[in-house]
């Protein structure tokens, strides 16, 4: 990424703590010991960092805001999801923020942001607490002592969750607020402990910054198989980015961010950021074993006799969540970069029991549901959900972390799929038999051996039926999955029951499409039952 040595953000505002200790570049033991001495975490059993969020155990995404100004008026796609916020009062917050860490201790971390040394970016934590700055520095990438001599940040991103903000005063929603400036290059992370703002936030600001220079940042997981060729996995928090990628047979590039640039597929980030919840090393080997000393817990309930996890304990939040260093994972991909993907497989947790799962999709067909981006929230991935899913549809697979017009990561999208002859495959890792609540969640072996066989080549060579609802070509045949699951209308007690409600959800992805301005071949290419 361009340098900024110009304006220097990081250093002016370390300059600005003014009797704040801070404490730059501790390494992964000092910060554990100085969390544990602070009576900020707690020490598992398996040697992780236990950490509680308390009332925030997701992301705030109503109380996150771009400032509005000349470099961001005419290029945000302002609306819900990227609200506009006046640079006074962001100026205002800023001196607020930094009088609150006067005197305080700070943790600072200087890291980088892309894998690719043609297009990282040099970034400086700001952190209140010290296991935010170890959490940072296990998940971003690590400087050599060389780089880390020569390191200048291009953003600072200041987490300050001691400090609330007052809406009346302030401009803001709630006393918690996420600011993302790109003029001055700073965030403010205020009001929430839970730490995965701060990897969205540095998300956000690639997705801002990295299309201009002909890279398509993407919402995904990615590995790579033994013939260098990669395969990328879209999908929202929960619907099996980090569990899919983290293949033994395979190198795994990265479980969340990457770009896809002109020499291929690489990674934004340095570490894994898991889903926890009824994680077991029987279903997910890797993961469970990547969760060692060094690691971050949240969430997590531990064991009061014997400090062991336990990771279906959902007292706190279902969101529970671990980071680790991507070297943890066994065959992971250093330095994660990989070549252009064959593959690109749309993960959907459809809490509605319509989706088959597995579809192969037409190109028109892939950019119908890139854009459209369906999932479903589930409690505890966002605050302010009840107990009951919620249909989504997250633009591109990421809406909540793309400032952009969604036409802009389409057509990354689309030319990419077209210059690389890429197969896309929608792949429902949710219910199956019913909708959540009376159906049951997809058998996680059945779909990873859906997953090898697009990998290895073996489903493309099946025969393909044409399902009516939502035009999906689906296989008649898988090896290891039964032929009758493929088909999810099969599965349901009552067909007519099953016939409603996919009507009921074609439905709403025709509203939902509505908004998009796009060629009839893709707005055709969605689903044919009506409401």
């Amino acid at each position: 990424m361009p340098s900024t040595k110009d304006n220097a953000v990081g250093p002016q505002l370390l300059h600005r703590l003014h009797g704040a200790k801070v404490q730059r570049n501790l390494s992964v033991p000092q910060l554990v010991a100085v969390s544990l001495a602070r009576g900020e975490s707690k020490l598992a059993a398996n040697g992780a960092l236990v950490a509680y969020t308390g009332a925030r155990t997701g992301r705030s995404p109503k109380d996150k805001f771009i400032i509005q100004d000349d470099v961001t008026r005419e290029r945000v796609n302002w609306g819900k999801v990227n609200q506009p916020f006046e640079p006074a009062k962001f100026d205002a917050l800023l001196e607020r923020v930094l009088a609150h860490l006067a005197g305080r201790d700070v943790y600072v971390q200087d890291l980088f942001a892309g894998a690719d040394i043609a297009y990282r970016m040099p970034v400086q934590i700001l952190a209140e607490y010290a296991w935010h700055a170890l959490f940072v520095r296990q998940l971003f990438l690590r400087p050599t002592p060389e780089e880390l001599a020569a390191h200048v940040p291009e953003f600072t991103v200041i987490a300050a969750p001691e400090f609330e903000a007052v809406p009346e005063r302030d401009g803001t929603r709630s006393p918690t607020f996420i600011l993302v400036d790109f003029t001055r290059k700073i965030v403010l992370i205020c009001g929430t402990k839970y730490a995965g703002e701060i990897k969205k936030a540095i998300f956000g600001i690639l997705n801002f910054l990295l299309p201009q220079r002909d890279v398509f940042p993407m919402h995904c997981s990615a590995n790579v198989g033994q013939d260098g060729v990669s395969a990328l996995f879209f999908g929202l928090s929960g619907t099996g980015k980090t569990t899919l990628s983290a293949d033994p047979h395979r190198k795994l590039i990265g479980d969340d961010e990457h770009g896809w640039g002109p020499e291929g597929v690489f990674n934004f980030e340095g570490g894994c950021y898991a889903k926890c919840v009824d994680l077991s090393e029987e279903k997910e080997p890797q993961i469970y074993h990547a969760i060692r000393f060094g690691a971050v817990l949240e969430n997590v309930a531990l064991n009061p006799e014997t400090c062991e996890p336990d990771y279906h304990d959902i007292r706190y939040t279902e969101n529970t969540r671990a980071a680790y260093p991507i070297e943890c994972i066994e065959n992971a991909l250093i330095p994660s970069l990989g070549g252009h993907p064959k593959n690109v497989l749309f993960l959907t947790a459809d809490a509605f029991g319509v989706l088959p799962p597995i579809s192969k999709l037409t190109p028109e067909q892939a950019m119908y549901h890139f854009l459209s981006g369906y999932t479903a929230k589930l409690a505890g991935t966002e605050a302010g959900l009840g107990s009951e899913p919620v249909p989504d549809f997250s633009t591109c697979f990421g809406g909540p972390f793309m400032p952009l017009p969604p036409k802009v990561y389409a057509a990354q999208l689309g030319e990419r799929l077209r210059k690389h002859n890429a197969q896309c495959w929608l792949v429902n890792t949710g219910w199956t038999g019913g909708a959540f609540g009376v159906g049951h969640r997809m058998s996680l072996p059945h779909t990873r051996a859906m997953v090898r066989a697009v990998l290895d080549g073996r489903l493309a060579k099946v025969e393909f039926v044409k399902e009516p609802s939502f035009g999906f070509s689906i296989p008649t045949s898988c090896p290891d999955v039964p032929r009758e699951f493929l088909n999810p209308r099969n599965v349901w007690k009552d067909t007519a029951a099953y016939d409603q409600q996919a009507a009921m959800l074609a439905g709403k992805f025709h509203d939902n499409f509505a908004r998009f301005d796009v060629p009839d071949e893709i707005r055709n290419a969605g689903p044919k039952a009506q409401k």
